[in-house]
């Protein structure tokens, strides 16, 4: 798949408009239908949870008896690490060992079976400074398309790198449904979470996603967050506190359905199937309007 970089603000010839004036983004072809599926893509600060909160979205999603296929985005290739209990090859990886001829890839190359019955993929990433990340998630796209994997499956869950300066992380938007952002109750998550509700309305302009709400993470509180969501026009879907057990899944290779059993693990675990089955339902568009860094400095305190 050929897919460069190229400016694209404006209009072109063909009538497609671009991401916003003086945008430089990743342009996909026509595979950004993913079928039936019902796409998620989770996006947040970099060590915010993301990961934990996929994998165990993806989890909840299967209990309720949804096929379910959850692809990494992070060149660290551990989304799906809680799920499969070990780091999966990626699909760059695999593509590398057949010199880049994805026709000789079987779908067990690079498709791998977790907990309960998720399906796996890690896209991975380029060598550091080198390539786009874009084209690696366009590449992933393409081989489940053309394996019919996606024909199968109800839910698919993006768990994407944590910043979207880059047109190449804000890739998976292009194809999902909804957009959802993991934050923490401080300054430095809901800073992040600024840019990234730029960037779907970006993507936005010219793709089917929007975005579906916030999923507060670690957090004892939640002032900062319903602070800045009263502001810019957000709802929070659910939240999860910063709870040790939590923490101790990952270091076991488990998501939190295979913990043994407490009252707190279960309040985590009947969140998450609200979540998922709020998700299912539909939910509708959010169309926030994200504020200048200034602004924000001065809105969550400072004073």
């Amino acid at each position: 798949m050929n897919i460069p970089l190229k400016q694209i603000g404006g209009c072109g010839s063909n009538g497609s408009c671009g991401d916003g004036e003086g945008s430089v983004q990743v342009q996909t072809d026509a595979l950004s239908d993913l079928g039936i599926a019902k796409v998620f893509a989770v996006y947040g600060k970099g060590g915010i949870g993301k990961s934990t909160t996929s994998s165990n979205l993806s989890v909840a999603f299967s209990k309720l008896g949804k096929r379910v296929l959850q692809i990494g985005c992070d060149p660290k290739h551990d989304s799906t690490f809680t799920l499969t209990k070990r780091l999966i090859p990626t699909v760059i990886d695999v593509l590398e060992s057949v010199h880049f001829h994805p026709e000789e890839l079987r779908i067990e190359d690079f498709v791998f079976e977790g907990f309960n019955g998720v399906m796996c993929v890690e896209a991975g990433g380029p060598p550091a400074g080198t390539g786009c990340g874009g084209y690696v998630v366009g590449q992933t796209v393409k081989l489940l398309k053309e394996h019919h994997l996606l024909e199968d499956t109800d839910v698919v869950i993006f768990d994407v790198l944590g910043d979207v300066v880059c047109g190449g992380f804000a890739a998976p938007l292009q194809y999902a449904d909804r957009a959802l952002i993991v934050t923490a109750n401080d300054f430095d998550s809901i800073f992040a979470m600024n840019r990234i509700v730029a960037a779907i309305a970006a993507k936005a302009k010219n793709y089917n996603v929007r975005l579906g709400g916030v999923i507060a993470n670690r957090s004892a509180g939640v002032d900062q967050i319903d602070k800045f969501n009263a502001k810019v026009g957000l709802t929070t879907m659910a939240r999860f506190p910063d709870l040790d057990a939590i923490r101790l899944s990952r270091l076991k290779k488990a998501t939190l359905f295979e913990m043994e059993a407490t009252p707190e693990i279960e309040a985590v675990q009947a969140e998450y199937l609200r979540l998922a089955a709020a998700l299912w339902a539909g939910t509708d568009p959010l169309a926030p309007s994200s504020m200048k860094d200034r602004d924000i400095f001065d809105l969550l305190g400072f004073d």
